[in-house]
C-alpha cells in the first residue's frame, strides 16, 4: 500500500504557485515539490496528485491519495471528470492536467481520502509547507505553459 499526501498553493490565484507531495510506503518516504510563476491553486492541487502518482515505479499499485482539495477528489469520486472527457472538456478548465491525471490514474488502483486543510494534520501541513516554499522560490519557478497560453488567449496576460 502506498500513501500519497498532496497540497497545492497559489498566491493571487492566478499567481505564483507550487505543489507539495509526500509518498510513503512502509519504511520508504519521499517528498516532492515544484513551483510555477503563474498558475492557480486548483492546477497545483491536481498537479500534486499527478506528480505523486507519476513517482510510483511499478503499475498496478494500491494507492491512497490524501488531499484537502474538494476540486480534485469530487471530480474523480463523483465521476465528473469522466463525463468531461465525453464532452471534450467543453467549458471546463485544466484539460491538459486532467488528461495527464487520467493517463497515470489508470495505471493504479487509487482511492481518495479528503482531509481538512490547515487542521494540524502533519502530512497535510508538511505538503502545504513544501507547496508554499516552492511558490516563493522565485529563481526556480517554471512556466506553466498551458495555463499561460490559455490566459494569453483570453486576454488576461
Amino acid at each position: 500500500m502506498i500513501e500519497i499526501y498532496t497540497d497545492g498553493a497559489a498566491s493571487g490565484n492566478p499567481g505564483p504557485g507550487g505543489y507539495g507531495v509526500i509518498l510513503r510506503s512502509g519504511a520508504h518516504y519521499k517528498e516532492l515539490s515544484g513551483g510555477f510563476r503563474m498558475t492557480t491553486n486548483n492546477r497545483m492541487e491536481l498537479l500534486a496528485v499527478i506528480t505523486g502518482l507519476n513517482a510510483i515505479k511499478a503499475p498496478g499499485q494500491q494507492v491512497t491519495v490524501f488531499s484537502d482539495s474538494k476540486y480534485v477528489i469530487d471530480s474523480v469520486d463523483k465521476k465528473w471528470v469522466f463525463g468531461w472527457v465525453k464532452t471534450g472538456f467543453k467549458g471546463k478548465k485544466n484539460k491538459d492536467l486532467w488528461m495527464r491525471f487520467l493517463n497515470v490514474y489508470k495505471l493504479h488502483i487509487v482511492k481518495f481520502v479528503w482531509i481538512k486543510g490547515h487542521n494540524n494534520h502533519p502530512e497535510n501541513e508538511r505538503c502545504d509547507e513544501l507547496a508554499v516554499a516552492a511558490s516563493k522560490n522565485r529563481s526556480a519557478l517554471a512556466i506553466d505553459a498551458e495555463f499561460e497560453a490559455e490566459q494569453n488567449k483570453a486576454g488576461f496576460l
